[in-house]
């Protein structure tokens, strides 16, 4: 089987990524019945986190396991890419020893180059341009509880950083449409919003949110924008989110966000505990999409 990597949407046609949605659900299902299904037996990952994670750890270690195999976390500390080792040769070094490699870093060409001297597959498990895994996990959710998301209406409320980018990529993929809504300097990158005609820019989140099926926002200040948390407050203060907003949205709207969430920021206090918003869920789904993707990238489909 041909080496598969995982840095972009982009990277999947749209069979394979339905056929990851699929899976997540089928193991979501297999999870919440018990079932014990252990096809990584001898299999090991190595997880690169050079950022603080939660979610996409616990998922990738709780979902090796799972699996019947094991993952190796690797933090800034433990590799010696801050002492000068090239990412070329700890690609080099990690396919000898391990089956896939997850890595979390700012920057992406450090991805791109670690997939490209890496002779086992490798999993963006976020940069400061992309954040694919999550994606995955958003649509397992929205479709988990509204059907087929192709031909919905989304909204994006807030900076056009590393989750507004995957959803204009996933916009593309799965046939949605993305209305954003971003003040002015902290708009998407212009090149990856012109891959699409299925992601526009509108003026105000009021817009933005105006037929929405789906409502998604994220920090104001994520990894990377550390010291610009007050300047950032005053710029993103109209575009939280709020149950009054969520009111000018479909009536069937559900609300996402990657989490962590700043409760009084980017979104109201008690916004996350609303009946719409289905982000403890969508959190869950980290580790089943996280699951069906090692799956599909070390066997391929599975019946």
């Amino acid at each position: 089987m041909a080496k598969q990597d995982f840095l972009s949407l982009l990277d999947l046609p749209i069979e394979d990524l339905r056929y990851l949605i699929q899976r997540g659900q089928k193991m979501r299902q297999m999870h919440e019945a018990g079932t014990i299904y252990q096809p990584l037996v001898g299999r090991t990952g190595a997880l690169v986190l050079n950022l603080s994670s939660t979610r996409t750890r616990v998922a990738f270690e709780a979902g090796f396991a799972q699996l019947g195999g094991h993952a190796l976390f690797l933090g800034p500390k433990d590799t010696q890419i801050g002492r000068g080792e090239p990412i070329s040769d700890l690609a080099r070094v990690l396919s000898q020893m391990v089956d896939i490699i997850m890595i979390r870093t700012l920057e992406h060409a450090q991805v791109e180059q670690l997939a490209e001297f890496a002779t086992v597959p490798v999993i963006n498990a976020m940069t400061g341009l992309l954040h694919p895994c999550q994606l995955l996990a958003d649509i397992q959710t929205f479709e988990e509880f509204r059907g087929p998301i192709h031909g919905a209406n989304v909204a994006f409320i807030g900076d056009g950083y590393n989750m507004c980018h995957s959803y204009i990529n996933a916009a593309h993929q799965w046939g949605f449409n993305l209305k954003i809504a971003s003040p002015e300097g902290f708009l998407p990158d212009p090149d990856i919003l012109a891959h699409t005609e299925q992601a526009t820019l509108v003026a105000s989140p009021e817009e933005a949110v105006n037929g929405a099926d789906l409502v998604v926002t994220d920090v104001w200040s994520s990894m990377g924008h550390e010291g610009q948390e007050t300047d950032r407050r005053s710029v993103f203060g109209n575009y939280q989110v709020t149950e009054a907003l969520l009111d000018q949205a479909n009536p069937e709207v559900l609300f996402m966000h990657c989490l962590p969430a700043h409760r009084g920021e980017e979104v109201s206090d008690t916004l996350l505990d609303d009946p719409r918003s289905v982000v403890f869920h969508e959190a869950g789904n980290r580790l089943h999409t996280q699951k069906a993707l090692v799956e599909f990238l070390l066997l391929g489909k599975q019946s």
